[in-house]
């Protein structure tokens, strides 16, 4: 019997790919496309499947695409999902391959995650070393926060009509080695939610403040006090984050306003945190507008929740990326603030998010100078072919 290294995709089986895993790449790379815009990507994406004969279902939950290859006798599912959009950022990379939109870049990596899934479905067809389904979910609006493709595509019916036993997404990871992976059993990346306070006051002459209810007066009091949530009211074991963004109020220098608005992005990694956060944030918020006779007016919009992956497939991915670039270039990812809309697909099936070195030097994600490593292409195609070959065994089913 061959060994078993030969038996699953390696990362040299895809040496051969390069080339085409950075034309693909660079292509997705000049032609962005914003969350709920990914028209000409989803096709792309989708003629690519359909030649390599994949069963394709388009217009999945807006411009999502979902390809399902079988293969044997067997019963067993897995789902592997990328990301498509683009984000609405001028780009400043200077390479020969930029963004030839104006306003709209892939600054955070979707082009690299949708090309090394692509990398991955082209293999699996090729060879068809899998007893069971794959399911390769391209997923539109992830960067939309608010009814975001991951939402779209559930409340459109994702596990119902494409049944599968366990799902995987990727993420790269900027200063981390390009082709490193990491992975986190449990909690691994934040809840965000979006915080709107709007304090309603009585403008008036700022010659004569005695008169009026100073908003602004009242805001600035309330972002003090929105500091004291974390540091005395948060367990110092637990992680969360309250972060005041834009104040707004006023025009003019000799004029109190009417009104004053705050904004604020709050992150937490665990349920009963995220709650006890806009508990108290609408408590404080009507406090202190009362003590200074004026009134708090708070849009509390929950975001995406937190990314949970599961215990079973998260030990499994670990064990198979350090088969594939051994242990020493497997890594565990901290807890992260960031926010995903994988997070939506784990409430409803286990499975684990992983993330894919970038680069020690790569530029942060949403930055105008981001690019994905493409010394990370062949890495991620394998991961996610081994993954499949793994989770389908047809050698040992």
């Amino acid at each position: 019997m061959p060994s078993q290294d030969n038996l699953y995709a390696r990362v040299s089986d895809f040496d051969a790919m390069e080339a085409e895993l950075k034309a693909t790449r660079h292509h997705l790379h000049a032609n962005p496309e914003l969350s709920f815009e990914e028209t000409e990507t989803a096709r792309y994406v989708a003629d690519k499947l359909e030649a390599w004969g994949y069963a394709v279902t388009r217009n999945v939950g807006g411009h999502g695409v979902v390809a399902t290859l079988k293969n044997g006798t067997g019963t067993k599912s897995i789902g592997i999902r990328a990301d498509m959009d683009a984000l609405p950022i001028e780009e400043e990379t200077g390479v020969a391959y930029a963004s030839t939109i104006p306003g709209k870049m892939h600054a955070c990596g979707h082009d690299g995650h949708t090309t090394v899934l692509l990398g991955a479905a082209e293999y699996l067809a090729r060879t068809k070393r899998f007893n069971g389904t794959v399911t390769l979910i391209f997923q539109p609006a992830e960067e939309a926060g608010q009814n975001s493709g991951a939402q779209r595509m559930i409340a459109d019916g994702l596990f119902e009509r494409f049944p599968i036993d366990a799902i995987f997404g990727l993420h790269n990871h900027p200063g981390m080695p390009a082709g490193a992976l990491l992975t986190r059993s449990g909690p691994m990346m934040a809840a965000s939610d979006t915080v709107k306070i709007t304090i309603v006051g009585k403008g008036g002459h700022a010659s004569r403040p005695h008169l009026t209810v100073d908003p602004v007066l009242v805001a600035c009091n309330l972002v003090v006090t929105l500091q004291s949530i974390v540091s005395r009211n948060v367990d110092p074991t637990q992680t969360a984050v309250v972060t005041v963004s834009t104040i707004h109020a006023g025009e003019a220098s000799n004029v109190i306003p009417n009104t004053a608005k705050i904004s604020m992005s709050v992150r937490s990694f665990d349920p009963a945190i995220r709650t006890f956060l806009e508990e108290r944030i609408r408590t404080l918020a009507a406090s202190v507008a009362e003590g200074h006779g004026a009134r708090a007016d708070v849009d509390y919009e929950h975001g995406y929740p937190v990314v949970v992956n599961s215990e079973k497939e998260t030990a499994f991915a670990r064990e198979v990326a350090e088969e594939l670039i051994g242990a020493e270039n497997v890594f565990t990812c901290p807890l992260l603030p960031g926010s995903e809309d994988f997070a939506y697909f784990l409430e409803h099936r286990p499975g684990s998010f992983l993330r894919l070195g970038n680069g020690k030097d790569s530029p942060i994600l949403h930055s105008s100078k981001y690019d994905f490593n493409d010394g990370s292409l062949t890495t991620g195609a394998a991961i996610w072919a081994r993954l499949a070959e793994r989770y389908l065994d047809a050698y040992c089913s």
